[in-house]
């Protein structure tokens, strides 16, 4: 299960869930600082205040980086850390470009190429409160236009990869239609102007790339869209093939089809949504036009796929699945994959293997995959002893990295990176700190650093995957994947 020996590997984190010293530095608040202070908590009680303190310990945290061999690392840059109000007409905060000047340098100094992203969701308060923020379609594309040129020109003499956003999906839907993500609203039409915003405002940022920095910098720019893969419930029934796709077009299409083919939304969301899918302009299908070519890779952030099943009444006004059933066994009771420590998550690599066709029979693009990983079963309740001991973690990046063997060397998809998600344990959003996806166990009390067993491997299964050896070696001793109900996790 070899890889070409030019892939590159690492791993992602994002600035609110590690970064803490939420009021040093000049940083401003972002809606992710008023959601997790909310009463009642919708955060499990936690908070990014202090986080993994990552701002005063990055230092440490990249000597681990170096000791895990990773050759790239993905990280976010916190908006309000750059212009605390956010807007075009705001101060810029220098003590915020002099903190990610000193990452991106310490980075380059340990040989570990930066991979910068531009937004992971934390928007500033400040332009909430001024003009609603993502819902403002003009005001934001503007603002967001002037974020990114800052970050371009202060770092991109550094910095050679870029991505505009983080899952745009679920920025829009779980922050805008079903509350569970800040800033909490419940709507059925402001996901669908968010989402606008957001593929526009990508847009114009590759616009400024291309136009002012490529040429001197020469850099690449992409996006990172999620979605899990769907196979239909019964794979004898063509309703639920069709659900399936519709389900995936609803997923990702949403988003992929106006960057990567600027073309319209996908006909299933226009036949569904209606007049509450806002249309584009001839200007914005031209802005579309002119960036579609310019966009360097197709970021992918995979985590599991589940079954759709259709549906045989009309969507409900507030559906944006694509009026399909979602479950995590198929009409046989056969489950998607082996369970995780979160509810949502199943270990699914064949899957994995079957999206990557998708997504490269559909936009033809190159192919990172900019997070993948996963928490062990009952890892929230684990001592740390217990989950440094991490086998289901190894036997899940084992079993998604095959599948990126399998799609590039069999079925001829171009992937030419992988980021595993995370690096640490740290706060993962609503669900808090009790669900653990890192390959460092995160003791919260001390903030103590403890490699697990999963860093180990991954940098022993890279050694050999791009040496092009067979055989994957975890601290001297062969690795087999266990299997659960006859299928590898």
């Amino acid at each position: 299960m070899s890889l070409p020996t030019d892939f590159e590997w690492g791993f992602a984190t994002a600035a609110y869930q590690i970064e803490g010293a939420v009021a040093e530095g000049g940083r401003g608040p972002s809606i992710w600082d008023t959601f997790c202070h909310l009463e009642p908590s919708k955060t499990k009680g936690d908070n990014g205040d202090v986080a993994c303190d990552h701002y005063h310990r990055y230092k440490e945290d990249f000597g681990l980086l170096s000791s895990y061999g990773a050759k790239a690392y993905r990280f976010s840059i916190a908006w309000s850390r750059i212009i605390p109000l956010g807007g075009r007409n705001d101060p810029v905060n220098e003590e915020g470009i002099e903190f990610y000047n000193n990452l991106i340098d310490s980075l380059l100094e340990r040989g570990i190429t930066p991979w910068v992203t531009l937004h992971h969701w934390d928007l500033p308060q400040g332009l909430h409160d001024r003009y609603g923020g993502w819902l403002n379609l003009e005001e934001i594309q503007l603002d967001f236009e002037h974020f990114a040129r800052i970050c371009f020109s202060r770092f991109g003499d550094r910095v050679r990869r870029w991505i505009t956003l983080n899952e745009p999906f679920i920025i829009a839907i779980y922050g805008y239609a079903t509350g569970g993500n800040a800033p909490g609203h419940v709507s059925n039409t402001e996901p669908w102007t968010v989402g606008k915003s957001l593929i526009l405002s990508h847009a114009r940022a590759v616009s400024v790339y291309e136009r002012e920095f490529r040429a001197t910098q020469k850099g690449q720019i992409g996006i990172s869209l999620n979605g899990d893969f769907y196979e239909p419930w019964d794979e004898n029934d063509d309703r639920d093939k069709a659900a399936a796709q519709r389900r995936m077009e609803f997923h990702v299409g949403w988003f992929g089809d106006p960057i990567y083919l600027a073309q319209d939304y996908p006909k299933a969301m226009r036949a569904q949504l209606g007049s509450r899918l806002p249309e584009f302009t001839d200007a914005e299908f031209a802005l579309l036009r002119e960036t579609k070519d310019l966009v360097d890779f197709y970021g992918q952030n995979y985590y599991t796929a589940q079954y759709a099943r259709h549906r045989e009444e009309p969507a409900h006004l507030n559906d944006y699945l694509g009026n399909v059933t979602e479950t995590q066994t198929n009409k046989q009771g056969v489950s998607i994959g082996a369970e995780s420590g979160i509810h949502w998550l199943r270990s699914s690599p064949p899957q994995f293997r079957k999206f990557f066709s998708w997504i490269y029979a559909r936009y033809g693009r190159a192919i990172y995959v900019t997070e993948n990983g996963c928490p062990c079963p009952g890892e929230d309740k684990m001592t740390k002893e217990e989950s440094v001991n991490d086998q289901y973690r190894i036997d899940y990046f084992e079993a998604h990295l095959d599948a990126i063997s399998q799609a590039v060397k069999e079925d001829g998809v171009d992937i030419k990176g992988y980021f595993a998600w995370s690096l640490f344990d740290n706060m993962e959003w609503s669900d808090g700190y009790g669900v653990r996806f890192g390959v460092t166990y995160t003791d919260y009390e001390t903030l103590e650093r403890t490699p697990k067993r999963s860093a180990t491997f991954l940098k022993e299964t890279f050694k050999t995957r791009l040496a092009g050896v067979n055989g994957h070696e975890t601290n001297g001793h062969a690795t087999n994947g266990h299997k659960v109900n006859g299928t590898k996790v």
